[in-house]
Order: structure tokens, then C-alpha cells, then sequence
């Protein structure tokens, strides 16, 4: 069986072999490469073309590795040996923007970006703003059940996510969900698919929950003798019983990388956090996050206007691209319960000092979500055997302070060896089973997750 002959004339998009797929295909933004090269490449067109491709994966003997932008840091999208990479960017199309019933239904390409702008002409949002916002595709924020600045108070991907199109292991298009705000008809099979990573099918389009404007928005940032004060004075503003829509910490490292980034000239120093409220009651939640801060601070700044907001989260944005520069880096994501933020990153301190790494904590502190970036120098093997067993470490005290390895990038390939100290060996065995129901024959992304 050829892809040229059994294939290629079938497919609207694009059909690639061999030598002639990009190497960008193999890999994520993880850095992840399996050993080998892919057999094929599928740029679908449209769902057909999804079908098609699953379809002839399945008689062929490969193993479908989906892929949108390719901005996932698991290694979820990388693709080695036997496999058929099935691009689904192309599928870009927002197909309704309801006001009435604030919802949207879209293909898996379109980014969260381009959605949230298509909203705000009907005065609503779409809530889910990972860092990648404007590049990632809203059908591998799925995938990845994917988080955000404004998680703290708008919640995850998967809060937003109503209902879904699936293509199965066989071919067959599944429609999950439904368009009403209540519903508890069957199993929920919209939460099975949102966060699978690309392991129980290919996620085509979604319905997914818009929320109005907010009507005013108050930013508020401060910075801190030190990371720990931030990450505490972060813990108060949440025991203060207010829910800003942001709560984003960087310590002084970080601030002083994206300020760099930035070509920003600034007196300001130390550990920097930006908060923001927002709807009716944004001015008294303003209120007592200042206050707050004060606590702990007295460098503040509050501004209700949108260069203010801009600027000071352009700061915030920075951190990752800033530290890309200095050479490879392990970008880590777990998460703690929110009263615990102050000792886990008094914890990531100390194993900074005690493996020789260079780690720079930032993250969505809202969410006890932080993300310990470990940076290594090019062409320096010490230095990554020092950075993976800091990176252990980090997972440990995760887990040691009743948290997760990981909370908004996913398992794929980087954190499978951890993902039962985590869930526990009955949990790992029943959503292997689950998988094993949905795909036999072991079709989509293998050697990921579990």
C-alpha cells in the first residue's frame, strides 16, 4: 500500500513523504525527538480529510501523532519511526459566534487569540489566555487542557470547552457535549477528550463558553524584597476571600531577564507581582489587593487604564522568550495547593543551589501554578545532568506539598515516569483500560501519557 496511490488523490491539503517533511514535524517546542523520522505528513484540509488520513493510518500500520502549532512543552506533538504526523492547523475556520447563548463553535486551528478578538466585536471574551495564546491552536489547548493568566478566576481550558467533534480510531466523527450552559445526559465525554493529549482521538472543533467584557479592569503590581515575600503577599490577597481575574509572580531574576528582553530602563527591583480585578467590583477587589500588598511592600502601582495593563504584563510575557536566549531550557510547570506557594518556592531555591542550576520561578501564582525555568547552557552535558536531577527534585517537592507535576503543559513524554508516584497504580491501569477501549490497535500517539 503506497500513500501515493491510495492516499495523496483523496486528500484536500497536502500530502508530504520522506525526505520531503520538514524536520520542524518531528518535534514539539519540548525540544523532545524521538529516534527515527516520520513516514508521512498530512496537512488536512478539512474534516474529511481527518478521516481519510485515520482511516488509512490504521490499514497502513502507523501510529497518528496529531499536531497543531507545535508550541506543546511535553513532547506530546513528537513524532519519530512509523508514525504519520496529521496536521490539523489548516482547520482554522470560527464557524458561529452566537452572542445570544455566548458561545462559539470553531475548528481545531484557530488560535485563542483570534477567537478573543472575534468575540470582543460582540462585546464578550473568550476567558482561556495561555501564554501562547497567539500562536497555539484552541484544539491543542484542549489536548493539553491548557491554562493561563486568567485561570485564577475564568478557570482552565476545560471550563470553557461545552462540547466537542471527535475523529475515532475507525474513522468515525463523534459529537460530544451540547450547546446549553446545564447538562448531565451520560457519561461526560467532553471531559474524557479535554486533556488526552491527542491519545483517544483527533479533536476537529469545539463549542466552547464566551463570557461578557468585563466593564472595567484594574491591574496592580508591586514588587518585593525577595520571591518569598511575593509569593506570600500572592497566598494573602487569596485568604482576603477576593478573586482577582490574574495573579502572576516573577522572581527578581526573571524581572530582570524580560526587562532586558524589553529594553526597559527601570529603577524598580526585586520579585515583581501583577494582579488584575475586573467586572462591577473591580475597584474594591483593586482595594483590598493593594491593601494586601502593602502588607509586604510599599512599591505599588495601581492604573485602570489599558497602557498601564499593557505595560506592566508585557513584563510577565517577556520571561519565557527573555530566558530562550541564554541557551536550552526545561520549562517546568507543576502545581500546589495555593497556601503552600511561599514553601514551594523556598523550596525551589534550595534545590537551584544544591544542583548548580540556574531556575527562575514565574507562574500563575492565582492557581498555586509555577512554572521553575531551568536553564541550560549550549553544548554543557554537566549542566544537563544537573538540570534533570533538579527537575526530579522539583517534581518531589511537588508532590511532597499535595501537588501535581504538572498543571497546564501535559504529560506526553517528558513526565510519564512520574505520572504514577502521582495517581497511583489503579488509576494509571483504569485510564489505560479507557484508552485501550477507545483504541485498540494502539493508533494514536504512542508511547505518550501512559
Amino acid at each position: 500500500m503506497t500513500v501515493s496511490t491510495t492516499l495523496a488523490d483523496t486528500i484536500s491539503g497536502r500530502v508530504l513523504v520522506g525526505d520531503d517533511i520538514p524536520v520542524a514535524y518531528r518535534a514539539d517546542r519540548s525540544g523532545n525527538r524521538p529516534d527515527g523520522e516520520p513516514r508521512v505528513l498530512i496537512i488536512a484540509a478539512n474534516v474529511d480529510d481527518v478521516r481519510r488520513a485515520v482511516s488509512f493510518a490504521a490499514d497502513a500500520g502507523l501510529s497518528v501523532v496529531v499536531r497543531g502549532a507545535g508550541t506543546g512543552l511535553a513532547g506530546g506533538a513528537s513524532a519519530g519511526t512509523g508514525s504519520m504526523v496529521l496536521d490539523v492547523s489548516r482547520l482554522d475556520r470560527i464557524l458561529e459566534i452566537s452572542p445570544t447563548d455566548e458561545l462559539a463553535v470553531v475548528e481545531a486551528g484557530v488560535s485563542a487569540a483570534v477567537l478573543d478578538d472575534a468575540a470582543r466585536r460582540h462585546g464578550l471574551r473568550y476567558a482561556p489566555d495561555p501564554a501562547s495564546a497567539a500562536i497555539s491552536t484552541i484544539g491543542g489547548n484542549i489536548a493539553t487542557n491548557a491554562g493561563g493568566l486568567r485561570c485564577v478566576k475564568y478557570g482552565v481550558t476545560g471550563d470553557s470547552v461545552l462540547g466537542l467533534n471527535v475523529v475515532l480510531a475507525d474513522g468515525r466523527l463523534l459529537t460530544t457535549g451540547r450547546r446549553t450552559v446545564k447538562g448531565v445526559a451520560g457519561f461526560d465525554l467532553t471531559s474524557l477528550f479535554t486533556g488526552s493529549e491527542g491519545t483517544l482521538g483527533v479533536i476537529v472543533s469545539a463549542t466552547v463558553r464566551l463570557q461578557p467584557l468585563p466593564v472595567r479592569t484594574v491591574t496592580i503590581a508591586a514588587h518585593f524584597d525577595d520571591v518569598e515575600a511575593a509569593a506570600s503577599a500572592a497566598s494573602a490577597v487569596l485568604a482576603a476571600r477576593v478573586r482577582p481575574a490574574m495573579l502572576e509572580l516573577l522572581d527578581a531574576a526573571s524581572v530582570r531577564e524580560a526587562q532586558d528582553f524589553l529594553g526597559v530602563r527601570t529603577d524598580a527591583a526585586g520579585a515583581f507581582i501583577v494582579a488584575q480585578t475586573d467586572g462591577f467590583g473591580a475597584e474594591a477587589e483593586a482595594e483590598v489587593v493593594a491593601a494586601t500588598f502593602r502588607e509586604f511592600t510599599s512599591r505599588l502601582t495601581v492604573g485602570a487604564d489599558a497602557a498601564t495593563a499593557d505595560e506592566l504584563l508585557a513584563v510577565r510575557r517577556a520571561a519565557l522568550p527573555a530566558l530562550q536566549r541564554h541557551g536550552r531550557v526545561l520549562i517546568e510547570d507543576i502545581a500546589v495547593p495555593r497556601s503552600r506557594i511561599a514553601d514551594a518556592v523556598r523550596r525551589i531555591t534550595e534545590i537551584a543551589d544544591r544542583h548548580a542550576s540556574r531556575i527562575f520561578t514565574f507562574g500563575h501564582a492565582g492557581d498555586g501554578n509555577l512554572h521553575p525555568i531551568i536553564v541550560i547552557p549550549e553544548h554543557d552535558d554537566a549542566a544537563v545532568e544537573r538540570a534533570e536531577a533538579a527537575a526530579d527534585a522539583i517534581f518531589s517537592t511537588a508532590l511532597d506539598l499535595g501537588g501535581t507535576i504538572t498543571a497546564e503543559h501535559g504529560v506526553g513524554v517528558l513526565k510519564r515516569r512520574w505520572l504514577e508516584r502521582e495517581l497511583g497504580p489503579d488509576s494509571v491501569e483504569i485510564q489505560r483500560r479507557v484508552r485501550d477501549a477507545l483504541d485498540p490497535g494502539g493508533l494514536f500517539n504512542p508511547g505518550k501519557v501512559l
